[in-house]
């Protein structure tokens, strides 16, 4: 039986603490750090050589969407109750709104070195030392809306732009495409500053502190800003009956992306599953 995932800010007190108890659990066991760092593993740009999988390409829905669903199955292990929220960014827009409460994912981090020191991944609990990834300093940071610099999320309408194509993906299959719903709501864009970032990547960047760069996973949000963006992928399958994922089949070995993007009959690294089969996950979750 399907179960549901919930808008961030209408779980109950209960959904929350069970949420956090679970991620903290999965840490605890050392789980947590394997996923930190197999999105490290793959997070490559298409300034590389080689297959890419979980960005700048085609299968950034997919293979999140596979990944969210390891996490999930992870924390499900620890408490069936529990699954992923959403964050919607478009309507929770403030550094004090859902998620960013004391009992969940607690809040900014302090001005001096952008430590979180509020709620339960703070690092003064003991509960949450980074390990994989680290630059800095082991405690988990964030700068909300940049405050040096600042950067607004993006709007319902930039979101729109986005929903509204109904081609999945075009060639050449990687950042510089302008059409195509997938890179518009990636959000690898031209330009300096804000500009430069749409949708998902200026989400992150708004977040800032460990939300940047492929250790980006250590801050828990990461799992809630990508079940947004799964939520997305579902709402505009939904919208464009019929509109599948693309390229249907591998580029030729004329191409420049020969062998640098997944088709959708194709296996999916790290997992022995194909878009295809990802495409539809009604009979796992559904949204509310």
């Amino acid at each position: 039986m399907a179960y549901t995932r919930k808008d961030v800010s209408t779980l109950t007190a209960g959904e929350r603490r069970r949420f956090v108890k679970a991620m903290l659990e999965v840490k605890r066991r050392g789980e947590y750090d394997e996923f930190v760092r197999t999105h490290i593993e793959y997070y490559n740009s298409d300034g590389e050589d080689g297959l890419r999988t979980a960005h700048m390409a085609p299968s950034f829905l997919p293979w999140h969407r596979r990944f969210l669903l390891d996490l999930e199955r992870a924390l499900r292990r620890v408490d069936s109750s529990v699954t992923v929220p959403y964050w919607d960014w478009t309507r929770d827009r403030t550094a004090t709104s859902a998620p960013w409460t004391r009992d969940l994912l607690g809040g900014n981090g302090r001005r001096s070195d952008r430590q979180v020191t509020t709620g339960p991944f703070a690092w003064a609990t003991g509960n949450w030392t980074l390990k994989e990834g680290v630059t800095d300093a082991e405690f988990l940071t964030r700068d909300l809306g940049r405050a040096a610099n600042p950067i607004a999320l993006p709007t319902k309408s930039e979101l729109e732009g986005a929903l509204a194509d109904p081609v999945y993906d075009v060639s050449p299959w990687d950042s510089t495409v302008t059409s195509g719903f997938r890179n518009k709501l990636e959000g690898w864009g031209t330009g300096r500053g804000s500009v430069a970032w749409r949708n998902h990547n200026r989400v992150h960047r708004w977040v800032g502190g460990a939300m940047v760069g492929g250790a980006s996973v250590n801050d828990p949000v990461f799992w809630l800003h990508h079940a947004f963006i799964d939520l997305c992928w579902y709402r505009w399958q939904r919208r464009h009956a019929g509109a599948r994922y693309q390229p249907a089949r591998p580029p030729g070995a004329a191409s420049d992306q020969w062998r640098r993007v997944v088709a959708r009959g194709e296996k999916l690294p790290p997992w022995d599953v194909t878009p295809e089969q990802l495409e539809d996950v009604s009979g796992i979750y559904r949204y509310a």
